[in-house]
């Protein structure tokens, strides 16, 4: 079978992809994901506060763990990605951060990547979002992407506003707006008490249309080439290796998968593929490499009045935030619980915020395990703008074989710099007169935790990735890209395009699902020649001091 189109993925770029390239009736787009359907009926996937399940199980999660960090007493740390039409977007977090303004001005400042600053991302940003509150000269309304803008209710969230302006730090009106720096509410990718996942908001809209096929359950192994040029994909379903062929390939498997699947098809460092017996397509020694991420760690407290959600967590609650959430459209079921948070500079020599907060009313990690019987509340915190770099790398030429996955956390002078700083940042934070009647004993690191080298131990022993990935094919035009800022084409192969996470320079100051689907929306117009959105110049706030 011949298609005009094939995108290797059906996560959150592929889903854009899948909507936009199938709209003109006379393309016929294929979509290949490895993982299974979306299915309405799976609580797990749409009820916002189950994410646990998501993070932990395999059933919709490919569960890669890292190599042991050499800077992290060789643990080796989880790496949730999505196994599932909607990838990550059906098992992450559900805040929608865009980034910072000056993240694209940082873009735009690689040589080739001139269109890729903020007034030319920003008109895409509007196009994805559909925010429920109203648009506005920032922000879209008309979005495929309902937005919602949660309510706060818990009093824990009240005193934390106060606390952090106590400590000196603004509130914000919107992250996503002029002002990204300062403390306010984190929207929400959930309608109608229902995570919206990329396939809920772009595939399942389109898969009435004629020329658009999506396939689960299809592992692709290898792109197919003729010579320098991609003509089609070798993929399993069942028992099954099929081969199908298009004019045009699109990589769009995420920050991890992509790079895996160019090297399983001879593309990248050669000296490296030669060892496993792969043939060399292209020698391009970037793909895989310049690997970012964020870490994080959980700053806990006890909570001395009765106001977190930790009565939630009793299983005989359960039935009834089920019912409420299924039937009602209501309850503590129906919210992510990451509400709010924030962005700060740690130092005068960041010119725009480089530490992440999110406030939790519960103390509780990731795996769902609390470290007390009692109230409690935490923040996330850790640095933005790493400048650690790690890489994935290929075993085997098994495509079913995981990868070799190195995130070199901790490895930087800069960065163990910023990790001081955000732990005592995160104590000035919440120590305040506006805390006093609720905060109890420090519970995660504790007080005995208070030097340097305390601090960076205990960051190496607890510290977890806050899973955003990115920038393994990255955009530009040195020796070690992998992208043509202009095309998303692959260096000195024809016919094949990467669009995802891992096309990202730099990573994002924030969670990077909002970025994602904003490269996937220009993507398609790059990609289908339309004439590009026109820039939209507006102020962004830029800070004079501290």
């Amino acid at each position: 079978m011949h298609y005009h189109y094939i995108i290797i993925g059906g996560g959150s770029a592929g889903a854009v992809l899948a909507n936009r390239l199938s709209k003109d009736p006379s393309n016929e787009v294929l979509v290949l994901e490895a993982g299974r359907p979306d299915y309405k009926w799976d609580f797990r996937i749409h009820m916002p506060a189950a994410l646990t399940y998501l993070l932990t199980g395999k059933n919709y999660n490919w569960g890669y763990t890292s190599d042991p960090e050499p800077f992290m007493f060789n643990r080796k740390i989880a790496q949730p990605r999505g196994k599932v039409l909607g990838g990550s977007s059906c098992i992450n977090g559900m805040i929608w951060i865009r980034g910072n303004a000056m993240d694209y001005q940082k873009w735009a400042g690689d040589k080739g990547l001139e269109h890729w600053d903020y007034a030319h991302c920003l008109p895409y940003f509007k196009k994805v979002e559909n925010r429920l509150m109203g648009g506005d000269n920032y922000r879209g309304d008309q979005g495929n992407l309902k937005l919602t803008t949660p309510t706060c209710k818990n009093p824990l969230f009240d005193a934390f506003f106060k606390s952090v302006q106590e400590a000196g730090y603004p509130l914000t009106e919107d992250v996503n707006g002029f002002q990204q720096e300062g403390f306010g509410r984190f929207d929400q990718t959930i309608y109608n008490s229902r995570r919206l996942n990329a396939a809920r908001a772009y595939i399942h809209p389109a898969k009435h249309r004629k020329n658009l096929t999506v396939i689960t359950q299809a592992m692709v192994l290898s792109i197919l080439f003729d010579g320098k040029k991609a003509v089609g994909v070798e993929f399993k379903k069942g028992k099954r290796i099929n081969k199908i062929f298009a004019k045009e390939i699109i990589c769009s498997g995420g920050t991890i998968n992509s790079p895996q699947l160019l090297q399983l098809s001879g593309i990248g460092n050669a000296n490296h593929l030669n060892k496993l017996g792969i043939p060399i397509v292209k020698n391009l020694p970037g793909v895989g490499e310049n690997l970012q991420d964020h870490l994080e760690v959980y700053v806990q407290w006890a909570c001395k009045k009765p106001l977190s959600l930790y009565p939630a967590l009793n299983p005989w609650h359960a039935p009834k935030i089920g019912f409420d959430w299924l039937f009602r459209k209501k309850g503590i079921g129906a919210t992510n619980h990451f509400e709010a948070g924030g962005f700060i500079r740690s130092n005068d020599l960041v010119s725009y915020p480089n530490l992440q907060f999110h406030f939790l009313p519960l103390a509780i990690r990731y795996d769902g395990t609390v470290p007390n019987e009692g109230h409690g509340f935490q923040l996330h915190v850790g640095p933005m703008g790493t400048d650690v770099r790690g890489r994935i790398q290929i075993k085997s030429s098994d495509p079913l074989q995981y990868p070799s996955i190195l995130f070199n956390y901790l490895s930087t002078e800069n960065e163990r710099k910023e990790w001081c700083e955000a732990l005592r940042l995160s104590r000035k934070i919440i120590e305040t007169q506006a805390m006093s009647s609720l905060m109890g004993e420090e519970l995660s690191p504790g007080p005995a935790v208070q030097t340097d080298e305390e601090i960076l131990d205990f960051v190496a022993k607890e510290g977890e990735s806050a899973y955003h990935p990115s920038s393994t094919c990255k955009m530009g035009t040195d020796d070690m890209s992998v992208t043509d800022p202009n095309t998303l084409k692959v260096h000195g192969v024809e016919n094949l395009r990467v669009v995802d996470a891992s096309v990202f320079p730099y990573v994002t100051n924030g969670n990077i699902y909002a970025p994602v689907l904003m490269v996937a929306e220009k993507a398609a117009d790059i990609i289908l020649g339309n004439t590009p959105l026109n820039p939209i110049e507006l102020p962004y706030f830029k800070a004079t001091s501290t």
